[in-house]
């Protein structure tokens, strides 16, 4: 009996049926995302809308990926030109973008050379290897011991692969793929002498979020990033800055470690790059570029030249719109008003991040306020059960701060108080039985 053709083809997206969604999700889909019902279709500017028509401000920004908000006329315009060019040709051959880009990441960074991926993850997967080569090339022109040691720290979250994932520190991440990558041990958050111990010269690398982002939004300190700079120094290994998420603009400057004294010797990025596009790049100074040759590193979506010139303009709108100037000032609005609202209720232990990266740290459980949220069009999320995070997108204005801060005072004094409740059991077949909480990450 032949089988019934199924059309792949949603026709008008606004006119999408809800239910079908759900239910071919659910039924053909891994079960890896716990998603609550509802169907976004289109976007513009700082908010998104749904099957049903309804309108919702996007504190959220695709987590940190949208930082130009959705459908951004020059990303458009650009999308448009090249897609009727060449989408994809490949790393044997050179395009028109990959170096204009290369150069701006550069001029941004402070460091020298440049290798573009698909993600964030790859990112750092490159990165590792990029150390590991460094270190394997020294010791065999000394004749001494490979230094293979990996140091990371604890609460990190660097992504999903199998080298991302070994660096990352929640157990839940880890566990279900063990073994993972040999030599990594873990460094008590911003602490020094921790680090001093367990620093050494069989280390070839340091991974560091300038700012954790997942973990729940907290920023290395000054002390602690000046230490990992001089043993990185003192033993030739890497000072690896993961800036995927806090990167490119997030705290109202081009990198979150540019707050420091000292650049790292190697830095992770993604999320915005590509305006929504999936591009990552880590970027590296000449010395540890340098371990690199022909043939050793290679990827064969990374860095195409629909992707590639549609990150140079979103680089190029962040400067020519003064992009940096609005996340200092908004985030400095955002920052108050929150501050100012915690004082009213004795639940917020506290106010954490810089520019329009923030965590709002709950002492008791944050899914009730994010399901809520959702109820009521705004969309942010939850981290480490209470943590709510806030990631909006860099052209948001005055006004959208003041409409945020509006909805989240009568989200915090509405929604249920749970401390630490587990999770209501998730029904997949009925999408409208799960409740609306979002957790995701990189």
């Amino acid at each position: 009996m032949a089988k019934k053709k199924i059309s792949a083809r949603p026709g008008n997206a606004s006119k999408v049926s809800r239910a079908r969604v759900c239910k071919d999700e659910s039924r053909y889909l891994m079960n890896t995302y716990k998603r609550p019902p509802v169907v976004f279709v289109r976007g513009r500017g700082c908010r998104l809308y749904d099957s049903e028509g309804r309108e919702y401000l996007d504190f959220l920004g695709g987590i940190a990926v949208n930082a130009l908000g959705y459908s951004h006329p020059r990303l458009v315009r650009v999308m448009r030109r090249e897609a009727g060019r060449a989408v994809h040709l490949s790393n044997l051959f050179h395009n028109p973008f990959q170096g204009p880009l290369a150069r701006k990441l550069a001029e941004w960074s402070g460091l020298d050379r440049v290798f573009l991926t698909n993600s964030g993850a790859e990112a750092m997967d490159g990165a590792l290897k990029l150390a590991r080569a460094y270190a394997h090339a020294k010791s065999a022109k000394s004749g001494a011991s490979p230094r293979t040691r990996i140091l990371a720290l604890e609460n990190s979250f660097h992504g999903r692969t199998f080298g991302a994932v070994s660096i990352t520190y929640p157990e839940k991440y880890r566990k279900p793929f063990g073994p993972l990558v040999p030599g990594v041990e873990f460094v008590r958050f911003n602490d020094a002498a921790d680090l001093e111990a367990k620093f050494d010269s069989s280390v070839c690398c340091l991974v560091v979020e300038t700012i954790q982002g997942e973990g729940g939004i907290f920023p290395v300190s000054d002390a602690f990033w000046a230490r990992a700079r001089a043993l990185a120094a003192q033993h030739d290994a890497a000072l690896i800055a993961d800036e995927i998420q806090c990167g490119l603009g997030r705290t109202g400057r081009r990198f979150a470690y540019q707050k420091f004294d000292a650049l790292p010797d190697i830095v992770t990025i993604a999320k915005p790059l590509a305006g929504g596009l999936p591009l990552g790049a880590f970027i590296a100074n000449e010395k540890f570029a340098s371990a690199f040759t022909p043939g050793m590193h290679g990827t064969t979506f990374g860095g195409g030249p629909f992707v590639c010139a549609t990150a140079l303009e979103f680089l190029n709108v962040v400067e020519d719109e003064n992009l940096m100037s609005n996340i200092r000032e908004r985030g400095a609005e955002l920052r108050a008003g929150l501050e100012s609202i915690a004082a009213r209720f004795d639940f917020i232990r506290e106010i954490r991040g810089e520019g329009l990266m923030l965590g709002v740290d709950l002492t008791i459980d944050g899914a009730p306020f994010v399901e809520l949220a959702l109820r009521s069009a705004l969309i942010m999320n939850c981290t480490h059960e209470h943590i709510l995070r806030l990631l909006p997108p860099f052209i948001i204005r005055k006004r959208d701060v003041a409409g945020f801060l509006a909805k989240f005072e009568i989200v915090l004094a509405r929604a249920p108080k749970q401390a630490g409740q587990p999770a209501k059991k998730i029904s997949s077949a009925d999408p409208d039985s799960q409740p609306l909480v979002l957790t995701a990450s990189r």
